[in-house]
């Protein structure tokens, strides 16, 4: 007999949506996905994407998450079209730091000399994603598989039938489709960079201060402003981010301001992935959406199995 298969209705098409819809579709499940914004349209769009787990809880769960995920990632940078590599990097602090809790995620931690200003850092290489071409990627290798992606202004999740699983994806969208007001919007504005050749990134989690080569571009960020539900970029905002990691990043002064981009990063206490009758749950990611998609994508086709099984 082989293994029992559903159609699974995804609601959500950014980062998390698409990776879990791939799984699902790749496990033998029909799969159709849903949302009301297209994968261009998400957040997932906006993300510097960076491997880092940012925001993001439990650590024992994000750290497993975390390390398929990279995994996952680093499997694909030959992959045509992906958008995906692995880059080298600094993570610099203000003070003294032990290593961090998610350190056995990546395959090497090494420590090394701070830059001037600060007291302490360290590199490592980490998947770096063009988001832009990997949402593009992932809706194809969707359609391939053959699953739908189709633009759905949805008030609440769809009741599954009797032989479907719905999986909800929907990041802040969570918040009125499952009546969850433990999601909130942490929000991020970036600045792109044009004319700056950089082959690694750098961050300073205390600001949060990152540079990411990107394409053509480099992303500046950032901010973490909590609460806050405005997408419109500000430029005195935009000022102090560059100021901050031309700090850091001496050569960006080189560079010429291209795009102001603004997104909603959907934070919670603590990630929910879990079924709840025929309804699994994956949202809540905060800043870590592309560094636990993969990892979140197969265990929720492990809860789908057991739903179906």
């Amino acid at each position: 007999m082989g293994t029992p298969v559903a159609r699974v209705v995804v609601v959500g098409t950014g980062v998390v949506g698409l990776t879990t819809a791939v799984r699902l579709l790749e496990a033998g499940h029909r799969v159709d996905v849903l949302a009301r914004d297209l994968p261009r349209e998400t957040t997932s769009v906006v993300a510097a994407a960076l491997w880092y787990p940012y925001r993001a809880l439990p650590q024992e769960r994000v750290t497993a998450w975390g390390a398929t995920t990279y995994a996952a990632l680093a499997a694909l940078v030959d992959e045509p079209g992906s958008g995906v590599r692995v880059l080298p990097g600094t993570e610099v602090h203000a003070a003294a730091v032990a290593d961090p809790w998610w350190v056995d995620a990546v395959p090497r931690l090494d420590r090394v000399a701070a830059p001037q200003g600060y007291a302490d850092a360290w590199s490592f290489a980490a998947p770096v994603v063009d988001m832009p071409v990997h949402l593009d990627w992932l809706r194809a290798r969707v359609e391939r598989l053959g699953g739908t992606v189709t633009r759905m202004s949805l008030s609440a999740l769809p009741p599954p039938a009797d032989d479907e699983v719905v999986v909800n994806c929907a990041g802040m969208g969570a918040r009125l489709l499952a009546a969850d007001r433990s999601v909130g919007p942490v929000r991020g504005q970036v600045v792109h960079l044009a004319g700056v050749e950089l082959d690694r990134w750098w961050l300073d989690a205390a600001g949060p201060t990152y540079v990411v080569p990107r394409g053509e571009v480099v992303v500046v960020g950032g901010t973490a402003d909590e609460g806050e539900w405005s997408r419109t970029p500000d430029l005195g905002t935009a000022t102090a981010v560059l100021q901050r990691a031309t700090r850091l990043v001496p050569g960006l002064a080189a560079g010429r301001v291209v795009a102001h981009r603004v997104g909603l990063r959907p934070a919670r206490p603590s990630v929910r992935l879990e079924a709840a009758g025929r309804v699994v749950h994956n949202y809540g990611h905060g800043g870590a959406g592309v560094t636990l998609s993969w990892g979140c994508a197969d265990e929720v086709t492990g809860l789908v199995a057991g739903l179906v099984g």
